[in-house]
């Protein structure tokens, strides 16, 4: 439990939101579907998903003067792969304006759209009241069954859930990553993640069906995770909020700290 961060003031947790996510990502070095570079400047990963956050680079230091070199050197290998789109990140206290002149000049953008939300878990509002029954993912099978309703929910082709799933089975589905996945008349209709890492306890993926939206779904889903976090001695949840969940969020007592900004290319 000596890992659990016990400062929960704004500043701590806003640095804790970001490097959760990073935690993530460097996750996928236990993973053999995903190809990782590790040195003393920056994380690299490469994943057969195409989406920008399962491929990128997180760099651990300043801007250095062969910063052009390691850039074209960056894109070089996303794009020998055949990667249409990756993210650069940055360690939580660099920032941004220090790195646009070197990413801009080479074809980046700058994006900083996404709300980094936190909250304190002692004032976690019980467990939604609700039919549906949220059940965790423990074996190979329940994760197949979650690889397709997170796609499904998403509108994302069928042809990836097999992708996503292969990645999502080498990572394991014990913590510090635990999928839950949530049924209504027994048919799965919505997923989420939980991902503990920098000492605080972050939710991904929450997703629902279509048909099944407007009925407090997403409010459950979000909240099983963090009780059971609560529970570990956890004492924050954190997550990047889409647009539509944002005020779903704020509602259940996160707070918005930061953006989790970021350079993203694309082919």
């Amino acid at each position: 439990m000596a890992d659990i961060l016990t400062d929960l003031s704004p500043s701590a947790l806003a640095v804790a939101i970001k490097a959760n996510l990073y935690a993530f990502f460097q996750s996928f070095r236990s993973s053999s579907q995903a190809t990782v570079q590790d040195s003393s400047r920056e994380f690299r990963w490469h994943t057969a998903i195409a989406h920008p956050w399962y491929n990128g680079v997180l760099s651990t230091q300043p801007p250095a003067e062969d910063m052009s070199l390691m850039v074209r050197d960056t894109l070089a290998y996303f794009q020998s792969r055949g990667v249409a789109g990756f993210t650069w990140w940055l360690a939580p206290h660099h920032e941004p304006a220090t790195w646009s002149q070197h990413l801009l000049a080479h074809g980046f953008y700058y994006d900083d759209n996404t709300p980094g939300m936190a909250m304190d878990l002692a004032n976690l509002p019980p467990p939604v009241q609700h039919p549906l029954i949220i059940r965790r993912v423990e074996d190979r099978p329940a994760l197949a069954k979650w690889a397709y309703t997170f796609t499904q929910c998403y509108g994302i082709p069928d042809a990836v859930a097999p992708v996503f799933m292969a990645l999502l089975d080498s990572l394991g589905i014990n913590l510090p990553l635990q999928h839950y996945l949530g049924f209504l008349n027994d048919k799965p209709v919505a997923a989420s993640t939980l991902f503990v890492g920098a000492g605080v306890a972050g939710i991904y993926n929450v997703a629902t069906l279509a048909e099944a939206r407007g009925q407090g779904i997403g409010s459950a889903m979000t909240l099983a995770p963090l009780h059971e976090a609560c529970d570990m001695g956890y004492r924050a949840g954190v997550l990047q909020s889409s647009e539509i969940g944002y005020r779903v969020y704020q509602q259940l007592g996160f707070q918005k700290l930061c953006q989790i900004d970021h350079f993203y290319w694309q082919a």
